[in-house]
């Protein structure tokens, strides 16, 4: 693909996003306004539309990209997009029901560029209004009259257990030693993790343009594969992103020791880089100085070019299963500038 070709991608997948943000807005606003007063506040302060006073904010809900690809995915199987507002609108309440959960459990003290929900209402708070937002997310399915409901909610359901699996396993991977994990293990956390409400997201968008089981399976292989490509990029993010657009502190995931997917490349890479990277894994890394030669050693093991070969690889396995469901890629436009959207930001 050209500079150019990547360029005009980048640009639709833009449109799409703000387009998708404008549709789903005003009915993700009005299921979190629905919550009692104390989740309400929370919530609202979480999707940047209020301050914690409860004064209005400018903030936006994040990127709207799982949503995006409820609708695009609709789209491509020949559906109505308006139709699936309501399952996209779902599967948003059910993402940032894990982003709640995971500031808490990661400890993270700031999300697009303030501090996150526990933070300010403290861990209870952000826990709880995390739950409801999961409850909403399986209430607005429930009362959905579209055919394919029923079926979205079993699949939301199941996607939402496979995370919890994924979760737990990335937590675990903390308790255990530098040369404890392998990379198909983290690989297979990842896929569960990120992975799978990417591939839920398209899934619901087919199931709600009525597409036959088989072709429903194809567009969650589609977005599961995106969904891993993703993640890489994500934690490449997380080890080298600029923090002044990620709102994050630069090697957060270093300092805090978390087995990502080029961390657990690099270690187990059986260089003389992955011993010095295990050996600053075995001790606490409090100075940036320390930061930043755990980063070093992870480029030098060679987990940086691992994880950006590895998302490209992903994303032609993504591109295989979205051709087994949609033969023309021409008429899923959509999905492949969001996919590449995705794996080619740099915050």
């Amino acid at each position: 693909m050209t500079s150019t070709d990547t360029t005009t991608q980048g640009h639709e997948a833009a449109a799409l996003l703000e387009h998708t943000r404008s549709a789903v807005d005003p009915h993700l606003r009005s299921a979190v306004e629905s919550l009692p007063g104390g989740m309400r506040r929370v919530a609202m302060y979480h999707f940047g539309w209020e301050n914690a006073d409860g004064s209005p904010a400018s903030g936006q809900a994040g990127k709207a990209i799982r949503p995006a690809l409820v609708i695009a995915a609709a789209r491509a199987m020949g559906g109505d997009p308006d139709r699936a507002v309501r399952a996209a609108v779902a599967v948003e309440l059910v993402h940032n029901f894990t982003l709640l959960h995971d500031d808490v459990i990661d400890e993270d003290a700031t999300r697009r560029h303030r501090p996150t929900a526990w933070a300010v209402f403290g861990v209870p708070d952000a826990v709880i209004t995390g739950d409801a937002m999961l409850a909403l997310a399986q209430r607005l399915l429930a009362d959905d009259a579209h055919p394919a409901a029923a079926r979205a909610s079993s699949r939301l359901s199941s996607c939402v257990i496979e995370l919890c699996a994924g979760q737990q396993a990335d937590c675990a991977f903390e308790e255990r030693g530098p040369d404890e994990v392998s990379l198909d293990e983290c690989l297979t956390m990842a896929t569960a993790k990120t992975g799978a409400l990417l591939g839920c997201a398209c899934a619901l968008g087919a199931l709600y343009a009525g597409a036959e089981e088989r072709d429903v399976g194809a567009m969650d292989g589609f977005g599961r594969e995106a969904g891993l490509a993703f993640q890489l990029i994500d934690d490449l993010i997380g080890i080298w992103g600029d923090t002044a657009r990620t709102g994050k502190p630069v090697g957060a995931d270093l300092a805090a020791h978390k087995k990502s997917l080029p961390v657990v490349a690099a270690l187990t890479s059986g260089t003389p880089a992955a011993a010095e990277l295990a050996a600053l894994y075995k001790g606490p890394m409090t100075t940036a100085d320390e930061v930043a030669r755990a980063a070093d050693a992870v480029e030098r093991a060679g987990g940086r070019d691992w994880a950006q070969v590895c998302a490209g690889d992903r994303m032609a396995r993504a591109a295989h299963h979205l051709s087994r469901a949609v033969p023309d890629l021409a008429s899923a436009g959509d999905l492949m500038a969001l996919a590449e959207f995705v794996t080619r930001r740099s915050r």
